[in-house]
């Protein structure tokens, strides 16, 4: 088969594929199905993609940095047996609630808090909205206000660390887990005073249905405070002993695991059976996201042998085009990308094909510094895709708790907040310190 067939092939993958995922074909199997075909008609002969059946799971997941992914979930899990959730709520509530908005600005505060235990978006939002919807109507939140605003806060799962996707990019990318991690913390910071900004706006609208919760004196709030020592003493451990280099980010992993796990059996939510839920959930997430991995690696081998990055490569250098209008390209194409598709999906799709053609170009930034720098605009566009119509995943995740309210209302509502991650973008694009501060200080 000529040069040009396989270009053909590998282009109209795309289509295919979003086609498959259209269908609801999971994203795993949709990418595996189509780099499956791609190589056989390249090739016309399903060996080589047999063979690599052969190799690439093995390859691919026995992976020692892999390892930290089951041991976050299941961090994550323990973290929502032990009520940090209902803490850090009250915790915030105490501090912000009695402010216009203030119960809303504590929602997001939590889930700030709460997300730095977890590592993922979507138990972050369906944690929180079990805990907050119901003090939000309390207070007179309408029902797209109350889920937009989960849905928003329920993106910090994972972009505060310690953060699963940025594990992922790390690994892609071959960057350095703990300084990701350490870059992500400003952004994390702006991302919620800009959520908060937003919630203050929109409840100027309408003042008078919205209450605020009493005032609690400093003794109520040092109290409060002192039931989310956990919390605190978790992210200081593992995020602290991954900067200070005292363990490696898979021990840290497994130390906050079984910390979470000690706090939860010590709020006697900890048993035999919610052990085994745990345990079950944990796997079931950590099956889905090596799945999608597979399924990624195979369409990416098939995209390599179509010659597409390649010819992508080419089209860049002749096309003229400054290095930032790339890279703008680049994030709209992310920003497109994550209407429609889930946001590992598209880390594991995008970032082996576009990143080794943007870090060589001349940003102004050493080459380890673009790889952090890249990694966390990565991952806010893809969180802007969390609270996106007409997928948005979180919205969905609030939406099943709160079936009264619908989807329609939901989207209008979050659509500020989506307006506050478009500027934090902007603002990191223009500020490259912003992101590299903290790592040009502290490494």
């Amino acid at each position: 088969m000529t040069g040009l067939d396989a270009l053909q092939i590998g282009l109209w993958s795309f289509p295919v594929l979003l086609g498959l995922i259209a269908l609801r074909v999971p994203i795993g199997l949709a990418m595996l199905c189509t780099g499956f075909a791609g190589s056989y008609l390249i090739n016309q002969s399903p060996l080589m993609a047999l063979a690599q059946l052969k190799t690439m799971p093995y390859g691919s997941f026995s992976s020692y940095s892999l390892s930290i992914l089951p041991l976050f979930l299941l961090m994550g899990q323990f973290a929502s047996l032990g009520g940090m959730s209902r803490a850090l709520m009250q915790a915030a509530e105490s501090f912000v609630g009695h402010r216009r908005g203030g119960i809303a600005m504590a929602v997001i505060a939590a889930s700030g808090g709460f997300g730095a235990i977890c590592g993922s978006s979507l138990a972050t939002a369906a944690t929180m909205g079990q805990v907050a919807l119901p003090e939000m109507r309390k207070y007179g939140y309408e029902g797209g206000l109350a889920s937009a605003t989960l849905a928003a806060g329920g993106t910090l799962g994972i972009l505060i660390p310690p953060s699963v996707i940025l594990v992922i990019y790390a690994i892609l990318a071959e960057q350095n887990i703990a300084k990701l991690f350490v870059a992500a913390i400003i952004p994390g910071l702006l991302a919620m005073f800009g959520y908060m900004l937003t919630v203050s706006i929109l409840v100027r609208r309408n003042p008078g249905a919205i209450k605020a919760s009493p005032k609690a004196d400093w003794s109520a709030r040092l109290s409060a405070l002192g039931t989310i020592w956990p919390v605190l003493s978790i992210f200081l451990v593992v995020v602290g002993g991954i900067y200070t280099g005292l363990f490696t980010p898979t021990e840290a992993a497994a130390i906050g695991a079984a910390a979470t796990g000690l706090v939860a059996l010590k709020a006697g939510r900890l048993n035999r059976s919610t052990l085994l839920a745990a345990i079950t959930s944990t796997a079931s997430a950590s099956a889905m996201v090596f799945f999608i991995i597979l399924g990624a690696g195979f369409y990416n081998g098939f995209l390599a042998l179509s010659g597409l990055p390649q010819l992508l490569a080419e089209f860049v250098a002749q096309s003229g085009l400054s290095p930032w209008q790339l890279l703008f390209l680049v994030l709209a194409l992310f920003l497109a990308l994550g209407c429609v598709m889930e946001s590992l999906s598209i880390i594991l799709l995008t970032v082996p094909l576009l990143f080794p053609i943007l870090s060589g170009l001349d940003f102004g930034l050493p080459a380890s510094d673009f790889g952090l720098w890249f990694g966390i605009l990565v991952l806010i566009v893809v969180e802007i895709g969390l609270i996106t119509p007409p997928v948005g995943l979180n919205l969905f995740v609030i939406n099943r708790l709160a079936p009264d309210v619908s989807l329609k209302d939901t989207f209008r509502a979050v659509l500020p907040f989506v307006v506050s991650d478009l500027v934090r973008v902007c603002l990191l694009v223009l500020f490259p310190s912003l992101s590299l501060a903290f790592v040009w200080l502290f490494f």
